[in-house]
């Protein structure tokens, strides 16, 4: 079942729903960040379908969203070029388990005019899949991953980088896609854990640097690197780039460590 399967019950007012294929995409008792703020993204372009491209989401996990969900999408403003959109998914009792705030704006005369830098040296894509038998149910189900760095385990730098692609086409248009692929990756910061311990992402804040992304067979080029941990948190960089190495999202997170 494809990730288009996932969000095909969502529309405009659509109220409390089941997600078909939701166990799927689990990741302990929740949805996969990523695709839960896939379905809180498309919940905004399936209520207000005049938006213009996304270009930055922030996305906060509150608590866990289930295979039942009912998105509350507002219209916090509509400005001549940019609108600002909030999502929320409540489950059946009515509780928060993710608030999204979207923000899309349509293209105008630019003032500064440069594109994204490409990644070079570019990471050579292997042959093999990285094992995902002991990965979490989302990942087993749906990504094929494969190693992007010679780095394996824990020491060194505090950085996960991986080729990666759905293992069926998602039906998705491309910014979609990409924000159902952003958050695939661990923390970078589990390479610097003293010992093994759960984690849990907090929030995600991306911004896309193309209004249609586009790679060569599906693939993209994902990295997750620890800016500083302590406490009991982390700060992570994410970006993702092209097959070419162009850099189409970046972002930042706050993750939980515990243990």
């Amino acid at each position: 079942m494809n990730a288009a399967s996932l969000v095909a019950p969502l529309g405009p007012d659509c109220g409390l729903v089941t997600l078909p294929g939701a166990d799927g995409w689990m990741q302990g008792r929740t949805l996969y960040g990523g695709a839960s703020a896939l379905v809180a993204y498309v919940a905004a372009m399936r209520a207000l379908p005049d938006l213009p491209p996304l270009r930055s989401g922030q996305v906060a996990f509150v608590g866990p969203v289930g295979g039942e969900v009912e998105p509350v999408v507002t219209m916090v403003r509509q400005g001549r070029n940019v609108t600002q959109v909030r999502v929320d998914l409540l489950d059946a009792a009515g509780s928060v388990g993710l608030a999204a705030f979207f923000l899309f704006g349509a293209a105008r005369p630019a003032n500064a005019d440069y594109p994204a830098p490409t990644l070079n040296p570019l990471p050579a894509l292997p042959d093999e899949d990285v094992p995902a038998d002991r990965g979490p149910e989302f990942i087993r189900h749906n990504f094929e991953l494969r190693r992007a760095q010679d780095q394996r385990g824990h020491g060194g730098a505090p950085v996960i980088r991986r080729w990666l692609r759905l293992k069926h086409a998602s039906g998705l248009d491309p910014m979609a896609e990409l924000v159902l692929l952003g958050d695939t990756l661990p923390p970078g910061s589990v390479r610097a854990m003293q010992r093994p311990g759960p984690i849990s992402s907090i929030n995600w804040h991306f911004n896309g640097l193309d209004p249609a992304p586009a790679t060569t067979d599906g693939w993209w080029l994902a990295e997750t690197a620890g800016e500083y941990g302590a406490d009991g948190f982390s700060s992570e960089r994410l970006r993702m780039w092209n097959r070419d190495g162009r850099l189409v999202m970046s972002g930042i997170q706050c993750v939980a460590l515990f243990g």
